[in-house]
């Protein structure tokens, strides 16, 4: 499916009442989510042990 219809489809799948901005907002959303999911396929991925030591460091 091209990136044209998916966009087509997720407005569709929108309630009638949909506003532009809940519109942008499925938009942004679904463009982290495709980012993310490319970044996790490509090996770019931060395990949970070393999100708990940055978290740590910081938090302290």
């Amino acid at each position: 499916m091209s990136t044209k219809e998916e966009v087509l489809k997720l407005i569709s799948d929108l309630p009638e009442s949909v506003t532009i901005e809940d519109i942008m907002r499925e938009l942004y959303i679904r463009s982290k989510i495709d980012k993310g999911i490319q970044e996790l396929n490509s090996g770019k991925v931060v395990s949970h042990e070393q999100v708990k030591e940055k978290l740590g460091k910081w938090l302290n």
